[in-house]
């Protein structure tokens, strides 16, 4: 009886292995809702209400998403025969990120029954901004956008929140109308 109290209290004393499962950071935002977005400025679009709109000078907007401490950057400006140039500046914007990121992939937006056309850039890697884009109605108008985090960039930790956004922003090309 002895020897198996002996037993009993060393086998007690063993740490038992346990194996845990892989983690994965869990992320969850609220599901979109989207309303219409119209001011003063001459365009207007689908924009998720859980934004935060900030409107700033010669119809500049930013798009602030506090749940997750980014924002969206829109910058407007006028056509004034100068299309090339402001071009060239939206996609050199994206290029530079070329450094750190692994991909950028172009996605061109064509719509002329409401006479916009323009660029999303998919910007995947450790780049500062991963997603960019640019609208125009090519003769007046000319509208840019890119998404930045509040934090170093992780392209692997902030995939949810990179995705999450990425699709306000499509939501908002596919949706964009010229006043």
């Amino acid at each position: 009886m002895l020897y198996a109290l002996f037993g009993i209290i060393l086998l007690s004393c063993q740490d038992q292995v346990v194996v845990k499962p892989a983690a994965f950071l869990r992320l969850d935002f609220p599901e979109p809702k989207y309303l219409r977005y119209a001011s003063d400025c001459p365009y207007e679009f689908d924009l998720n209400q859980f934004t935060q709109p900030k409107a700033k000078e010669r119809c500049a907007l930013n798009l602030e998403y506090p749940f997750m401490g980014a924002t969206i950057y829109l910058t407007y400006q006028g056509v004034n025969g100068d299309l090339a140039q402001l071009l060239n500046d939206a996609q050199k914007l994206t290029y530079d990120h070329t450094i750190k990121a692994t991909e950028i992939l172009e996605q061109p937006r064509v719509d002329p029954l409401h006479n916009v056309y323009g660029m999303y850039y998919q910007i995947d890697g450790p780049a500062a901004s991963h997603a960019q884009f640019y609208l125009t109605d090519s003769t007046r108008h000319f509208l840019t956008g890119a998404l930045y985090f509040n934090t170093k960039p992780n392209f692997d930790s902030l995939y949810p929140a990179i995705d999450y956004a990425r699709k306000d922003i499509r939501r908002m090309m596919e949706t964009l109308r010229w006043q």
